[in-house]
């Protein structure tokens, strides 16, 4: 009878065990991630306008229908990227997403404390290879070290009224995604005699 109910115990156990395991490695092995669901939207490296959120059929789970929303998947494996925007002087939210939908970085025009967006996403160590060799032109922009190589941003903007969207939505699509980091030339070397 006890080995009987040692039995029971241990097999109860053990599938807890597994159970748990089981429920903690789903996201490592899904093939339907944050990051390939917004692959729908268009291809990486461009903000895409995503269609305005209406009851039944919003594009992403959570979207404020009085917000206009642009979508970009990065990938860092190539080097950082730039985010360049001028946005509206209504409110705006920006936020960076690892992989798995995982919010890691955000911001909006009352932190940023300024109407245009500049940032830079790099890995860290992309992030010690831009400080070891500084670029001018990113002396204004926002760094950000992220701890991921691929992810995507979501740029949100209110809309004030239904004849203000054709300007949101103007400042959305010309949002840049993947602006080149623009490197300082190479200081002159000295003439070999």
């Amino acid at each position: 009878m006890i080995r009987t109910l040692l039995y029971v115990l241990g097999g109860i156990f053990l599938g807890g065990i597994i159970h748990i395991a089981v429920v903690l490695l789903i996201p490592d092995f899904a093939n339907r991630d944050a990051w390939t669901s917004m692959g729908r939207f268009g291809p990486d490296g461009a903000f895409h306008i995503l269609p305005m959120s209406e009851p039944g059929t919003e594009p992403l789970p959570y979207l404020d229908p009085r917000l206009a929303h642009a979508a970009c998947r990065f990938s860092l494996d190539d080097g950082p990227i730039r985010i360049k925007a001028a946005m509206p002087d209504e409110f705006w939210s920006l936020a960076v997403f690892d992989r798995r939908g995982s919010n890691v970085y955000s911001l909006n025009d009352r932190t940023a404390e300024r109407t245009d967006i500049d940032l830079v996403l790099a890995t860290s160590l992309q992030l010690t290879k831009l400080r070891e060799n500084p670029v001018e032109a990113l002396d204004q922009s926002i760094v950000i070290e992220i701890p991921a190589t691929r992810g995507f941003v979501l740029i949100r903007a209110f809309v004030t009224d239904s004849a203000d969207t054709n300007r949101v939505n103007t400042a959305l699509k010309a949002a840049q995604c993947s602006a080149p980091l623009e490197t300082a030339p190479a200081p002159p070397q000295p003439a070999q005699p």
